[in-house]
């Protein structure tokens, strides 16, 4: 028997074939288009894309697989978080889906929380704290900015929730990708009656009915199964990239924390009581098997060593290898990297800044290394927030791109102080995707089983594990509290500057 993973993301979508003792068989991929010439700060898709790539992912991944299509029997989609996907009476997008990283909602997002009692309150009431990117201040852009189309609006979803709309013909959202909208109280996974008001008490009824991600959606429709030579094929719950990626590392039960380092970072980790941050730095996501998962996410990673390979002229080996020469904590040398501006800590008008230079340190190696040490410090700081409210690592299970650098795993593992391992499939949206269909097939076929059995069998860690050193440990610690230190310090001159610089002459 074989079950099909989707990762729909931004960029492109991915698809996996994977037997029932979680083998990858095939893979395909197809690339997205964003839509063009938006005003700045809005980011949207043309739903439409999503299934032309769904589609042409599959084909190619079935192809390579060789495999005999009737045996696949489960399928479960990963999406990225946070989109609005509206549909009219006839189940057609109305307009183009916003996207996560869609920030022109900024005064919705303001407006929502003022009406809630402020930040603090909305915390209170829902245990999540609202960020731009939800898809709560979507909707009410919509009715804002929009409202012949507001005026259509029938059903509100999710991009994953689409593609599984696509697939079935059915509306419903799971508890994880759910808990991203900012319209759930996630403590007790229902919607919030008083988020809901705030926009509009009409929405209530234009919300799907929520669902126990162990729950399937439906049966993929004849007219799809025909098409690809499929049979009889079971649709998971799927859910949102993030708690895809957690089912597809393994990260199911406690002491398991996965750490992505790609052009953003992400650590999360299972908990099986609700998280709650009331700080709100915090995101105090469901998962997709039942549990919760507190998730950090930081918006500078690989990006920045992006443009330091472009400026110093380095390839990925050039830039380890000068990196490793210099010692830990390069000379007292700290990089703040928030080139982006950055989400945790709070300083969306941030910048980057290279502090300490001196003659120890005024050097390739020294700087590459500082720049390397700055993003995982800038982790640092969220993950001993996550301590501090009662996360306890056991090890560390490392994807992304950077994974695939030594140097920057025994950063991770001296910083954290934690053991570091990296995994065998690193499309772990996909991957995901797939291991929570077959727990969906096991559990309408009457088998009994957990999903954290499937992921202790499925999912496999290389042999190799970077501990954290003693020495280095105690290197960083003094750096850490020193970064924190810096950015707090700076915090208001970063806003002064940004203010100031709106006025510069260009």
């Amino acid at each position: 028997m074989y079950a099909i993973g989707v990762d729909s993301g931004t960029q492109g979508t991915k698809v996996l074939i994977v037997d029932f003792a979680g083998e990858i068989l095939g893979r395909g991929y197809w690339k997205h288009r964003m839509t063009p010439g938006l005003e700045p700060g809005a980011s949207e898709q043309d739903p439409g894309i999503w299934i032309t790539a769904f589609s042409k992912a599959l084909e190619e991944a079935l192809d390579k697989s060789k495999i005999d299509p009737a045996k696949v029997v489960s399928i479960g989609v990963s999406g990225q978080q946070h989109g609005f996907v509206p549909l009219d009476r006839e189940g057609i997008p109305i307009r183009p889906a916003k996207l996560w990283n869609d920030t022109s909602t900024i005064k919705e997002t303001e407006e929502i929380i003022t009406k809630m009692g402020g930040r603090k309150k909305f915390i209170e009431k829902t245990g999540i704290n609202l960020a731009v990117g939800f898809t709560a201040s979507k909707i009410l852009w919509l009715k804002n900015h929009e409202p012949e189309n507001y005026n259509k609006l029938s059903t509100i979803l999710l991009p994953h929730n689409y593609i599984n709309y696509y697939l079935t013909g059915n509306t419903v959202m799971e508890f994880g990708d759910a808990s991203g909208t900012g319209l759930m109280n996630i403590k007790e996974r229902k919607w919030s009656k008083e988020v809901i008001k705030t926009i509009g008490p009409e929405i209530e009824a234009k919300l799907p009915a929520l669902l126990h991600p162990s729950e399937p959606v439906g049966y993929v429709k004849p007219e799809i199964t025909d098409r690809y030579n499929l049979k009889k094929v079971i649709v998971s719950g799927g859910g949102g990239d993030n708690m895809m990626a957690a089912i597809g590392t393994g990260n199911v039960v406690p002491g398991i924390v996965t750490a992505s380092l790609g052009t953003s970072g992400t650590v999360y980790a299972y908990f099986s009581e609700p998280f709650v941050d009331p700080e709100g730095e915090i995101a105090s996501f469901c998962d997709s098997t039942g549990g919760w998962l507190p998730l950090l996410c930081t918006m500078n990673v690989t990006n920045v060593t992006e443009h330091l390979k472009a400026v110093l002229g380095f390839s990925n080996e050039i830039l380890e290898n000068s990196a490793s020469k210099a010692p830990a904590g390069s000379n007292g040398l700290i990089f703040l990297p928030f080139i982006s501006g950055e989400r945790v800590p709070v300083l969306p008008h941030s910048s980057g800044v290279l502090f300490g230079l001196n003659n120890t340190n005024f050097n390739k190696s020294c700087i590459s290394r500082s720049i390397m040490e700055g993003t995982i410090l800038n982790l640092g700081y969220g993950f001993n927030r996550m301590k501090s409210l009662n996360l306890v690592p056991g090890k560390i299970r490392v994807t992304g791109g950077g994974s695939n650098s030594k140097l920057w795993l025994k950063i991770l593992a001296d910083v954290f102080h934690t053991p570091v391992v990296t995994l065998k499939e690193q499309e772990a949206g996909a991957f995901g995707a797939a291991l929570q269909s077959t727990w969906a097939y096991y559990n309408i076929t009457g088998k009994k089983i957990t999903i954290g059995e499937i992921t202790v069998e499925m999912v496999k860690e290389h042999k190799e594990i970077t501990e954290p050193d003693t020495g280095s440990v105690s290197i960083y610690r003094i750096l850490q509290d020193r970064f924190n230190s810096l950015w707090k310090t700076l915090a208001p001159e970063f806003t002064l500057h940004k203010s100031k610089e709106r006025d510069m002459p260009v």
